[in-house]
């Protein structure tokens, strides 16, 4: 194998005619199955008016109802598994946080199908046989940890299993055993970051060459930030529990333009969040997922909530997704204007003498949503006139491009609530109706 080609498999450039026939194949076989073998899809089918024989072409999936988290949670545990249980060798789980967990399955074959797509992912971030790899995603019944632990296997690497957490072993872990790959959340490792500078040590001057980060949207200003930070590329994966888990695309470490979705398993569409309509290419809309080759669980324009647009490839046939601009259900709707939190990390980028660590507060005062920011200096020393320019200037940036005001608190470096996983960007204080 040629350890320096852009490509790990064959597919990821043949010619637009055979992965179309190659995706057509497939997905009239996980309708099939889908319809055959678990009862909701069977109902779902029929209220729509449409058998899996209508699908005679990619463009008749538009015919088939979108899958939706409430229709996972409404089958808990293992409605939606489409073998028997006894086949099923793995199940995955979200945290429920927001109602019951929606759970997956995997057999042995879809096991080693998200190794391969997270195997890909890897090379395409310039991962290589060989490499040391970091694994500070989660373990357990999150899918990151075990999803980047088996793809960095399956492609010849030697893996660090150090989950989430112990964030002064993990600096003392990356220090020893000298990993050149990490897979981690971009919020983690502004925190593995904070802890460098605490016991002195130059990030900039370890081993690692490469970031693989996903679990949370980041806008490329971040992405800038860690590449200062660290002096490694820092690449985007992206995946969901219910489409299989991290390594449904990624992005190239030569482009870092788009992530590549693995076309050969999964089929994306964009949609009109409002109306439901399939937008062409290159169109701004919700993501939504098939799954073609899943046998425990498969899923039917399974509803993201993502927002992005799909975009031609470069040096792959198959098409890249926009980095993720937000999710339609972690939009806040301030005063009738809708915020992203990647918006307002995009202007605090702007200040360099801010750290990237952040978190809104969202509150009500008279009926009135109030939202404020809680920032923190990049370092203490800063007089505090510096320090209340720099928050008067972003509150009126984020007034003038965004169109909604925020409070601005400052807090002291380190003052601002860490995470050892995702990072929790939004507190909701708002008393619900």
């Amino acid at each position: 194998m040629k350890h320096d080609s852009i490509n790990l498999h064959p597919i990821e450039t043949a010619s637009k005619d055979e992965l179309q026939s190659l995706q057509l194949g497939r997905l009239q076989s996980t309708l099939k199955s889908a319809y055959e073998n678990v009862p909701h899809y069977r109902q779902a089918f029929e209220n729509a008016g449409v058998h899996p024989d209508d699908c005679l072409s990619l463009s008749d999936l538009s015919k088939f109802p979108f899958t939706t988290k409430h229709d996972l949670r409404s089958n808990y545990p293992f409605g939606m598994f489409a073998v028997p249980r006894e086949e099923v060798v793995r199940i995955h789980a979200s945290s429920g946080t927001t109602g019951k967990p929606t759970v997956v399955g995997y057999t042995q074959k879809d096991v080693d199908t998200w190794a391969e797509v997270c195997a890909r992912s890897i090379w395409a971030s310039g991962g290589r046989p060989g490499d040391v790899v970091h694994v500070a995603y989660g373990y357990g019944l999150f899918t990151g940890g075990l999803g980047a632990h088996y793809g960095a296997e399956k492609l010849g690497c030697t893996v660090i299993p150090v989950s989430g957490g112990m964030t002064e072993r993990q600096v003392q872990l990356i220090q020893d055993f000298e990993p050149r790959v990490i897979m981690i959340t971009p919020s983690y490792l502004l925190v593995l970051a904070d802890e460098f500078a605490r016991q002195g040590i130059d990030a900039r001057k370890t081993s690692l060459q490469v970031g693989i980060f996903g679990a949370e949207p980041w806008t490329h200003k971040m992405r800038c930030e860690i590449e200062q930070l660290f002096d490694i590329d820092a690449v985007d994966i992206y995946g969901l529990s219910e489409v299989i888990g991290p390594g449904v695309a990624n992005e190239c470490a030569v482009e870092k333009d788009g992530l590549y979705v693995w076309e050969d398993h999964f089929y994306p569409e964009v949609i009109d969040p409002e109306s439901g309509e399939v937008l062409p290419d290159g169109e701004q809309g919700e993501l939504v997922f098939t799954s073609l080759t899943k046998e425990a669980f498969p899923v039917i324009r399974y509803r993201t909530r993502d927002l992005t647009r799909l975009l031609p490839g470069v040096n792959r046939t198959m098409r890249r997704m926009e980095k993720i601009t937000g999710r339609s259900d972690d939009m806040m709707i301030i005063r009738g204007v809708n915020v992203f939190p990647t918006q307002i990390e995009e202007i605090l980028l702007e200040d360099s003498r801010l750290s990237p660590n952040y978190q809104i507060e969202l509150t009500r005062e008279e009926r009135l949503d109030v939202m404020t920011l809680l920032i923190e200096p990049k370092e203490s020393g800063l007089s505090g006139a510096v320090l209340e320019e720099s928050s008067a200037r972003l509150s009126q940036q984020v007034k003038n491009r965004i169109g909604v005001s925020v409070q601005v608190q400052m807090q002291q470096p380190g003052g601002v609530e860490r995470s050892m996983g995702k990072a929790r960007r939004i507190v909701d204080k708002r008393e619900k109706d």
